[in-house]
């Protein structure tokens, strides 16, 4: 092992020299390195069945790069497999591009991939290819990810916006805005301290139910804007009204009171492992069992019904009033995800 294990995140280990091949082969390749991982060419041929592919790219930074329940490492592998499950597929490989900036600790940074090597595993992905940048101090925020994933769905299953119609009910798989809230606590920037865990996971077990129903129209993961913010794409998508139900909707105690305090809505703040799905309402209940049988779907709910009688997202209160729920104009949480 070539590599200090106490240094730190030279301009060096991104030139393409001797430091750099001995970073990728003794962090990257040394944990998330399998059969697929080829390192030497440019470009890897990957085996596929005749299915649809499905392709996603997503870029991960956070503040602070270790929080409660995870860290960017997980979240990369988590949030890419989450858009693909979302989509209905089934994930397979992902890419990885790390930036890395000078000055970040070797230790810190392998106990990020020591966890994305996990976070794959669970998924059942391999990462098989990527690259490593290093930018100068101060220019990094210590370290930037982003990643590619594809996976495989059957060329019948059909999920989209334009399949939603009048009077599917909207299910949510879990607690809004844990995530978002997980962040901010660690960052001990408002003198409040909790022990709220993030949401974050892959919500593939949770998809994969999902999709034994042929009522299902779309999903989607609530990840920045948070809830709020796919009920204003489907509105604007569909221009058929969303009628939120605010009792209905699942929200830990800690989210609320930090809310409060804060004075932030958690309809807005982001989720890492939660899914939003829209069904026929014939088929919701049964949807809504099969999610509460399944780990992290204990607190699954049907929060809501789309409608031809609103012309915009509202939430109805505790007290049976109407409240009109806004798009999000400004990122109340810069470096959530």
């Amino acid at each position: 092992m070539n590599i200090n294990r106490n240094s730190h995140i030279t301009l060096a280990h991104g030139n393409g020299g001797r430091r750099m091949r001995e970073l990728i082969s003794e962090v990257f390749v040394r944990h998330l390195g399998n059969d697929s991982l080829d390192t030497a060419t440019d470009a890897v041929t990957l085996p596929f069945p005749h299915d649809e592919l499905l392709f996603s790219s997503d870029g991960f930074t956070i503040d602070p790069l270790e929080f409660p329940g995870g860290d960017i490492g997980s979240l990369a592998v988590h949030g890419t497999v989450n858009d693909l499950a979302v989509a209905g597929a089934t994930p397979r490989y992902l890419s990885l591009n790390a930036f890395i900036e000078e000055g970040l600790a070797i230790v810190q940074l392998e106990r990020i991939v020591i966890s994305m090597a996990k976070a794959a595993q669970v998924c059942g992905v391999k990462v098989v290819t990527g690259d490593t940048k290093v930018v100068r101090r101060g220019e990094g925020s210590g370290l930037y990810l982003a990643t590619s994933g594809i996976g495989v769905k059957a060329a019948t299953q059909r999920l989209a916006m334009s399949q939603i119609k009048t009077g599917d009910a909207i299910i949510i798989s879990g607690p809004i805005g844990d995530h978002g809230t997980a962040v901010m606590l660690a960052r001990e920037q408002f003198g409040l301290q909790g022990n709220l865990q993030s949401d974050a996971a892959s919500v593939l077990p949770l998809t994969t139910a999902l999709l034994a129903f042929d009522g299902l129209h779309f999903m989607r993961d609530p990840t920045r804007g948070g809830l709020a913010t796919v009920m204003h794409e489907i509105h604007h998508a569909t221009q058929l009204g969303v009628h939120l139900k605010q009792t209905d909707i699942p929200l830990r105690d800690e989210v609320a009171s930090v809310c409060e305090i804060l004075g932030y809505d958690p309809l807005y703040l982001a989720c890492e492992g939660r899914v939003v799905a829209v069904i026929d309402h014939t088929q919701a209940d049964a949807a809504l069992n099969t999610l509460q049988a399944l780990p992290n779907g204990e607190d699954a709910a049907i929060i809501g019904t789309l409608t031809n009688t609103l012309p915009y997202v509202m939430l109805e209160t505790p007290l049976g009033g109407q409240r009109i729920i806004e798009e999000l104009e400004d990122d109340p949480l810069p470096r959530i995800c």
